[in-house]
């Protein structure tokens, strides 16, 4: 049975990585409208510093963690993520998972039916959908129509020749490349403003690059390029619509800290409310179909080439 949140609702993390150390954590010590009620991780020596830096205790069994919580938000690897999210579902708790849900749409989808058999709250933080200048760039577009193309490029650096990032070490990101990290990103974008995807061309290019060509249930159709291996010099994000209101650019947004503040306050919401959120974990699963069909046409193109 989910959990009723009070008038301060606890949530507990579940991740100790660089993403949770610098997002997810700060953004819960720092919501004056909950109580960051406890971190559990795979390394408990993390654990704990992360919760020493951030005041509040740590767990070495996850299941006390539920039972302390009245959600959780999870910052781990998507396929360590899928059968925690499940469990947390299961003990009541509200969910606030990470992009990709999974990489399986089988494991994606025992998410979206645990959240939906235990009546619980949940919420994927595709970040542009919460930062606040993306969010309301997706909601005007979406409400002005009209749109008859959209073009993305996400070439990350991550990979790329130099890159001292603290995520390039991430395992994951590593195997499944650009196209299951920053792939959600896009389509967070083009799901609401175009509608559903209905058909896909998917081919390889250099490194983990990807280049997606979509059909939408709108009529438009739109493109996306995406890579964690470009050269920093080659490194954008950028995404355009074109329709009957001319051009439009996605803009630049702020700090992933406040837009997961933002989707905190989307959870509680729709754990108080019973109505759920748009970016919940039924559209996570959607996200998994797409990218999932994606991954493998590439994988048959580059096949047939070779």
């Amino acid at each position: 049975m989910a959990k009723l949140p009070g008038a301060k609702p606890r949530i507990g993390l579940l991740g100790t990585g660089p993403w949770a150390a610098r997002t997810h954590a700060p953004a819960l010590a720092g919501h004056p409208g909950v109580e960051f009620s406890g971190v559990w991780g795979r390394r408990p020596e993390a654990a704990e510093a992360l919760a020493a830096a951030s005041g509040t205790r740590a767990y070495d069994d996850v299941d006390a963690l539920f039972a302390a919580s009245d959600a959780v938000a999870l910052a781990l690897p998507p396929d360590v993520q899928a059968p925690l999210a499940v469990r947390a579902a299961e003990a009541g708790c509200h969910v606030l998972l990470d992009k990709p849900v999974a990489t399986t749409v089988a494991g994606a989808r025992e998410v979206a039916e645990a959240v939906e058999k235990a009546g619980v709250a949940s919420v994927v933080f595709c970040t542009l959908r919460f930062a606040e200048e993306t969010a309301r760039w997706i909601e005007e577009r979406t409400a002005a129509g009209g749109w008859f193309l959209g073009e993305a490029h996400w070439l990350g650096s991550l990979h790329g020749p130099g890159s001292a990032s603290a995520y390039a070490a991430s395992p994951w990101r590593r195997e499944k490349g650009g196209l299951w990290d920053v792939g959600p990103h896009v389509l967070s974008v083009y799901l609401p403003v175009l509608g559903d995807v209905t058909a896909i061309t998917a081919v390889p290019g250099p490194a983990d690059t990807h280049h997606l060509v979509l059909r939408h249930s709108s009529g438009a159709s739109s493109t996306a390029t995406l890579t964690l291996s470009a050269p920093p010099e080659a490194a954008e994000v950028s995404l355009a619509l074109y329709g009957t209101g001319g051009r439009a650019e996605l803009p630049r947004w702020g700090g992933a800290v406040e837009a997961f503040g933002a989707a905190v306050d989307a959870l509680i919401t729709s754990a108080r409310t019973g109505e759920p959120h748009p970016c919940d974990a039924r559209f996570g699963l959607r996200l998994t179909e797409i990218l999932t069909e994606a991954e493998r046409l590439a994988a048959q193109s580059a096949a047939d080439k070779a």
